[in-house]
This record gives structure tokens, sequence and C-alpha cells, in this order.
């Protein structure tokens, strides 16, 4: 049974209920949803042969599918990451109707916060163990080069997508939207990012083999300072969304108030105000557009059924 599942198959009808068709081949019974038959508008009769790919549900029933995932034995394709559960892997969706593919927690980092999380990509293909259990099976250095196309310089200093799909003690490798490769130094990024985020990064350089040197830190005009992002949480917790101070305000007022001199309250403003986040008017600091508190939702937590 083993080399059937996770592979696309030919069985024959040999039954049906309501609900199913069964069909049957070497010797393995798999369930086929009449409902997926009805939406092709095409009834099943005994002794017909069906086309399908071959798993088992979470129920641990055989089924078979019309509906073919990308992801298969020995194929490679994007999964999105559904739910995490810290003693097994991840779960990974790859479009079947009841079943989510689990990425063992042996291929995953050491570091509990570096594991993807709800929404993040993972490139899988599926194996099998000697159990009979598909397990997906993380793609490695060796495939992506094979799917990556050569970067041309002209690339350098533009903003692009990138998914992470590895991490080493050198730096983060990525893939873009558009398949090229990329490497993040540790010195380019402000923290580490984790396996299958999807990272905003700007190309500072293309190495002659076409792989992408990228950068997630954000150019010197469009980093905040410390004091800036000190004034731009006050005025967000401000009730007003307001500061009673501008760059005309008594320094001494604006040392016992913020703890920082006039000078570098001017700097802060001015940072502020060139990221459109702030305005001097009427005599106050007003903070522009939503505060970020207001439009930050939590991610509702999901447990996996047990596999």
């Amino acid at each position: 049974m083993n080399e059937l599942l996770g592979r696309v198959i030919q069985a024959k009808v040999i039954d049906s209920n309501d609900k199913y068709y069964f069909v049957q081949t070497k010797g393995t019974t798999f369930q086929l949803l009449k409902s997926e038959m009805e939406a092709e508008g095409k009834e099943l009769h005994i002794g017909g042969l069906i086309t399908g790919f071959a798993y088992e549900t979470n129920n641990h029933d055989m089924q078979i599918t019309r509906n073919v995932p990308k992801v298969q034995i020995a194929h490679y394709a994007w999964g999105e990451v559904v739910a995490q559960r810290r003693d097994l892997g991840v779960f990974v969706d790859i479009g079947l109707p009841n079943k989510d593919i689990v990425v063992s927690i042996d291929s995953l980092p050491t570091i509990p916060s570096l594991w993807p999380q709800k929404g993040d990509k993972l490139m899988v293909s599926l194996e099998v163990d000697n159990k009979g259990r598909l397990w997906a099976k993380l793609a490695d250095e060796s495939i992506f080069r094979a799917v990556t196309l050569k970067a041309s310089p002209d690339l350098k200093n533009q903003n692009i997508k990138a998914t992470v799909f590895r991490l080493k003690m050198v730096g983060t490798f990525v893939l873009t939207e558009d398949y090229y490769m990329g490497f993040v130094h540790p010195d380019e990024r402000v923290v580490e990012p984790r396996l299958g985020q999807v990272v905003d990064a700007r190309v500072i350089g293309v190495r002659p083999d076409g792989l992408l040197n990228l950068s997630l830190k954000p150019r010197a005009f469009e980093a905040i300072s410390e004091d800036a992002q000190m004034l731009l949480s006050l005025l967000e917790h401000s009730q007003t969304h307001t500061l009673p101070f501008t760059d005309k305000s008594d320094p001494k007022a604006i040392k016992d108030y913020f703890g920082i001199s006039k000078g570098q309250f001017k700097r802060a403003v001015g940072n502020l105000m060139k990221q459109r986040k702030a305005i001097e008017e009427d005599g106050v600091l007003k903070l522009v557009g939503e505060p970020a508190s207001a439009t930050a939702s939590a991610e509702p937590t999901e447990t996996p059924a047990q596999d």
C-alpha cells in the first residue's frame, strides 16, 4: 500500500453508497466522494476505471480525490502552513479536502521561534514512512537551485518579496517571487527571519552567478531613529494623537518632558515628517493616519487534530 499513497493512481469501481464510490487497485480499497464526480457532471458505474490522487485522511480512511494537488511523491510545490504543534511539527495545506500534511519536527529549526507560522509558505514534496504515513518533505538547496533563474545586474537597488527557505549560520537563503535566489547576511537584518516567512528585501548586489545579495534593513533615509520611535509611540498613545510641542518649543520644556535635547527633538520630528508619520499643525505635533495599535489584530491560535 505504501507505493500507492501520495501518487496519482488508477482504480476500478467496486461499490457505492449515498456518499462514496468505493474503488480498488492492488488489493487496496479507496473511497471517492460522489460530490467530486457530481461537480464534473459524471456518474461512475461498477467495473469502470477512475484516476485520482491517493492518500489517507485524518480519520485513517483510504481516499482518492480528483482534485490532484501539485505536491506529490517526488513533485515539489508550495504549500501554506496552517498550524503547528510543538511535539510534532507544522501542518501544511497542499489542497486536499480533509487532510493537512505534517513537516516533521526533525526537519524544522531547533529554535522554535524560527518555525514557520500560519500563513507562511514551504516548498515541499511527499514521502511515506515505514508505517505507511504521509509526511511533507522540505525542498533542499539543490531543488531550489534547479528552479531558480539567473538574476541580472539591473535588479540592484530594487525592492523585492522573497520566501525564506533555508537558515544557516552564515545567513538566510530566500527565493524571490520571480524565482531568483537571494542571500541575506546576518549584518543585513535586524532579526533572523523564520523558515517560510515572506520578507520585503532590497537588492544590494548581484553576484556573477546570478545570486542576489539582499538587505532586510531599511534604507538610511527610511530608518526611524530611537528618538523618533519614542515620539511616535507617545503620539499613538495620546488620547488626541497630538503632543503640545514643536520645533519652536522651549528647550528646557522639551528636556523635562522627553529627556532629550531640542536638537535631538528637532531631528526626530524631521524624521517623522519625512516618513509622513507626523506633522506640525496649530502649535502641536500631530499623528498622521491611524495608530498602529488600532489596525493590529491578534491572530487566532489553532490546535490541529491528532494525526
